[in-house]
């Protein structure tokens, strides 16, 4: 999945007034700590399984330390703490347990979307935890564990009519606000192309690059529907309470989608990775930071290595 929002929480919070400051900590207005501090932080021991299994002459970026490539995209995937410097949010929360399962400390390297395919080839960092949706193409170059489900959503107003939004006819005549050049909006695209087929009113699918434009627009009623990244979308419901989701499809609809831990193709980490996922998620630290940021929703019941991704287009 390409990210589609661009705030950082600082201005999301200068914009919406969501924050709280609570004896030095900022948290959100539902719970969402956004501090650099992070005293909430899930912590595991180190898994000495998942540690034997990584090869010996692993080249690790850093002595004693896993260093993973994330991008600060959104809340409550991943973004800036209120210091706008620390990189908070349940991207970074997984990468701290994963590398306490492999008895390292966890160095972050910040990275915007495009770079970080090149910042793993060429060794910047030994991972990438970024909301990187597993596919064909992807797994010619590099390997992959998965960690949480692939999912979109579709939101509208609180005082909106529209109760449910599952399959291409519930789309049918209206105005849905999407992500232009991502999964979502290839997925509305061929919803319409459906309901044009079947004699269905086509949807008006509308596209802003200011996100704040893009709620304005949701609430003065020049659209209806928002669909877009469900994880942004709930955290911004939960803050600000003026919308709610009628309906989740897979980022790789038709078919499943999963994210996942992505690693240099044949490095040999991608096992030991997946072996410390699944001992998180028998465990419990695994569901404890979904929940900590209102992901319970996008679990996974088991990591899997390398499983069939989306397939080219």
């Amino acid at each position: 999945m390409k990210p589609g929002l661009q705030l950082s929480s600082l201005v999301l919070a200068a914009m919406t007034g969501v924050l709280l400051y609570v004896s030095g900590n900022a948290l959100g207005a539902t719970g969402f700590d956004l501090s650099p501090e992070q005293h909430g932080r899930a912590r595991a021991e180190q898994d000495a399984a998942a540690t034997k299994a990584v090869p010996a002459n692993f080249p690790f970026v850093a002595k004693d330390a896993l260093t993973i490539g994330i991008v600060p995209a959104h809340p409550p995937i991943s973004t800036y703490a209120t210091d706008a410097k620390t990189v908070v949010g349940f991207d970074p929360d997984l990468a701290q347990l994963v590398a306490d399962s492999l008895g390292r400390k966890l160095n972050v390297v910040i990275l915007a979307w495009p770079d970080w395919p090149l910042a793993l080839a060429s060794g910047k960092v030994d991972a990438v935890i970024s909301n990187v949706t597993v596919t064909e193409e992807r797994k010619e170059k590099f390997d992959f564990s998965t960690y949480r489900r692939d999912q979109l959503g579709f939101f509208v107003r609180t005082d909106s009519p529209i109760k449910s939004i599952r399959e291409p006819k519930d789309v049918a005549g209206l105005r849905v606000i999407t992500d232009a050049g991502t999964n979502q909006e290839k997925i509305l695209l061929e919803w319409d192309r459906q309901n044009v087929a079947h004699g269905l009113k086509p949807i008006e699918v509308q596209y802003y690059d200011d996100d704040a434009v893009k709620f304005v627009a949701l609430q003065s009623g020049r659209a209806d529907a928002i669909f877009s990244v469900n994880a942004a979308l709930l955290y911004d419901a939960a803050t600000r309470g003026k919308t709610r989701q009628v309906g989740t499809v897979s980022g790789g609809w038709p078919r499943t989608a999963e994210l996942a831990v992505t690693t240099r193709k044949g490095s040999g980490l991608a096992n030991p990775l997946t072996i410390a996922l699944n001992d998180l998620i028998a465990k419990g630290q695994y569901r404890a930071v979904l929940e900590r940021w209102n992901l319970g929703s996008e679990a996974i019941e088991k990591a899997a290595t390398n499983p069939p991704g989306l397939p080219k287009s």
